[in-house]
């Protein structure tokens, strides 16, 4: 029996899509309803549609190229926004995960993967794009030195906006912030 590789782009249970230049050259039907498009909105689209501003598209696509070149792949945890439907704007965290097809140039082609995780972690604060990547790493584990060199910034400054999160969620240390970030 010969395997439809179209057919399973486009049933896979999580959001496929293929991108040069970091356009979307194509896009499967999770994707689709998981940011509340039709393919057409999404296909020759940059991926900026997806961000919450074009700001942080602009910032983790430099942070991340270095890091495709190097290792081929990338993952993290991202606040993301839904292009239309009954929930356009909404913002969700989103784990992405991506392969450069030429590492040597990580943004010429690629695979992404979307996982929605709005189920699991719910964004209840109204966050600033830096916010959203410290907090990210805070879930995973990290210190404020390994973050702060994870976004290029110093541990001081990853401090500052933990305290910031930490007021913003009413938390009263790290432990119980990163419990009610992963909480939502």
């Amino acid at each position: 029996m010969e395997i439809d590789y179209r057919l399973a782009f486009e049933l896979a249970p999580v959001g496929l899509a293929m991108s040069r230049n970091r356009i979307m050259v194509d896009c499967n039907r999770h994707l689709c309803e998981m940011f509340g498009a039709r393919l057409e909105q999404l296909v020759g689209q940059s991926f900026q549609v997806l961000y919450p501003s074009a700001q942080e598209y602009e910032r983790i696509g430099a942070r991340i190229a270095p890091l495709l070149n190097r290792h081929g792949t990338y993952s993290d945890d991202r606040i993301m926004k839904r292009l239309d439907g009954r929930f356009k704007g909404e913002t969700f965290w989103c784990h992405v995960t991506g392969r450069a097809l030429n590492q040597a140039a990580p943004h010429e082609a690629g695979i992404w993967t979307f996982e929605d995780l709005s189920a699991r972690r719910p964004v209840k604060a109204e966050l600033t794009p830096r916010e959203r990547e410290v907090a990210a790493r805070l879930m995973e584990g990290l210190t404020s030195k390994e973050i702060g060199r994870a976004l290029d910034i110093s541990h001081r400054t990853v401090e500052i906006y933990r305290a910031k999160l930490m007021r913003k969620y009413a938390a009263s240390n790290t432990g119980d912030l990163v419990h009610k970030l992963l909480a939502g």
